[in-house]
C-alpha cells in the first residue's frame, strides 16, 4: 500500500499534493498534513522538486480560501450557521472563531490554518465581515505559506525517520490501512463523544420567544443579555430593545453589573444557543439562579415578527427583512406593537 502511495507521489507528486491541499482546505475530511510531510521528505532525498511544490500547494490553499471568502461574502453569517451544524466540532465553532477575530483582528486569519476548528471558518466569516478581497487574498498567502512551509520542513529535516517508518508501513502491507482506518474511525468517535458530552452541558430550561415577549408585554423588567461577539453584532447590527452586550468571554468581568434575584434572559445567533446556555452555566456557577436562554436566540425573535434596535441608519429589522422580502418588512412595520423593555 505504502510503495504504490509512494510510486503516485513520485509520478505526479505537484497534483497529487495540491490536489489533497485543495480538497483539505475546502473542507473534506482529507487532512493533507501528512503527504505534506511526506512531499518535503522526498523533495529532501530531490525525488520532488521543492519550490514548485511549495508554489501549487500554496496556491491551492489560496484558491479554497478565497472560494470561502466569496461563500462567506455572499451568504454571510448563515454559511457559518451551516458549517457549524455539519461539524464535528462543537456547535461553539463559530463563537469561538469570532472571539479570535474580535482579540486579534483579521490578522487571525495568518494563524487559522494551526488551530482547529478555525481554518475552514475564518475565510467565510473574513467574507462576511468584508475586509476586502486583496487584503485577504495577501493574509491567505501568508497562511498558506507558513502552514505548507511547516509541513514541508518538517519533512525534510525528519526525511530518514518518514523513509523508515514509510518502508516499515510498507512491510505489514493491509495492516497499515487497517490502522489508518481505525485511527480515522476513533477519531470521528471522540468527536461525535465530544458534541454529545458538549450538547449534554447546554441541557438547561430556555424560555420561548413567546413566553418572552408576553413577560414583557405584562409588566416583567426580566434583564436581557446579548452574549454575541462583536464580530457577531457587525454581521448582524440589531438585537432585541433594552438588550445589554455582554460577550460570552467577558461575562467574568460583568457580574458586578447583574442582578442576582432578576431574570436573566440571555440569547446569541449560534446553533443550539450555545454561547447563551455557556454563560448561563457561568452566571448560576456565581448565584445567579434565574437565568434562562432564549430558545432559538434572536433568529427566533426576528422571525416570530417582533421589533428589535439597530443602530443609527439602520431601520431595524424591517431593513434587515426588506433585502430578502420586503412584503414581510412591511407588514412587521404595520402589525407588530411596540416593546417596552
Amino acid at each position: 500500500m505504502t510503495s504504490h502511495l509512494l510510486d503516485l507521489v513520485t509520478r505526479y507528486g505537484l497534483a497529487v499534493v495540491a490536489g489533497n491541499v485543495l480538497l483539505d482546505q475546502l473542507g473534506l475530511p482529507v487532512p493533507a498534513m501528512p503527504l505534506l510531510i511526506v512531499a518535503g521528505a522526498l523533495a529532501a532525498q530531490g525525488t520532488l522538486a521543492p519550490l514548485p511544490l511549495l508554489a501549487l500547494a500554496v496556491l491551492a490553499c489560496v484558491f479554497a480560501d478565497f472560494i470561502w471568502y466569496l461563500i462567506g461574502e455572499r451568504y454571510g453569517l448563515r454559511v457559518l450557521k451551516t458549517l457549524c451544524r455539519i461539524s464535528l466540532e462543537p456547535d461553539s465553532c463559530v463563537s469561538q472563531t469570532q472571539i479570535r477575530f474580535d482579540r486579534w483582528g483579521s490578522n487571525s486569519i495568518v494563524v487559522a490554518k494551526f488551530v482547529p476548528g478555525l481554518a475552514v471558518i475564518a475565510p467565510p466569516l473574513a467574507g462576511a465581515m468584508r475586509i476586502g478581497r486583496l487584503r485577504f487574498v495577501a493574509l491567505s498567502g501568508i497562511s498558506a505559506l507558513l502552514w505548507v512551509g511547516a509541513g514541508m520542513l518538517a519533512g525534510a529535516l525528519f526525511h530518514r525517520q518518514i523513509e523508515r517508518l514509510l518502508s516499515s508501513l510498507d512491510r505489514i502491507g493491509n495492516i497499515a490501512l487497517w490502522i489508518v482506518c481505525a485511527a480515522l474511525a476513533l477519531y470521528v468517535a471522540y468527536k461525535a463523544f465530544d458534541r454529545a458530552r458538549f450538547h449534554r452541558l447546554l441541557r438547561m430550561a430556555r424560555i420561548s420567544v413567546g413566553e418572552l415577549y408576553e413577560l414583557i408585554q405584562a409588566g416583567g423588567e426580566p434583564v436581557i443579555v446579548d452574549v454575541r461577539s462583536a464580530a457577531a453584532r457587525a454581521l448582524e447590527p440589531h438585537w432585541i430593545p433594552g438588550a445589554l452586550h455582554v460577550a460570552l468571554h467577558d461575562v467574568g468581568k460583568q457580574l458586578a453589573h447583574l442582578p442576582r434575584d432578576g431574570e436573566i434572559i440571555l440569547y446569541c445567533t449560534c446553533p443550539n444557543e450555545a454561547s447563551a446556555a455557556q454563560v448561563a452555566r457561568v452566571l448560576r456557577k456565581h448565584g445567579f439562579h434565574r437565568v434562562r436562554p432564549l430558545a432559538g436566540g434572536l433568529d427566533a425573535w426576528v422571525a416570530a415578527g417582533h421589533p428589535v434596535d439597530s443602530p443609527p441608519g439602520v431601520r431595524g429589522a424591517s431593513a434587515v427583512l426588506a433585502k430578502a422580502d420586503p412584503e414581510a418588512a412591511r407588514t412587521r412595520d404595520s402589525d407588530t406593537p411596540a416593546i417596552t423593555p
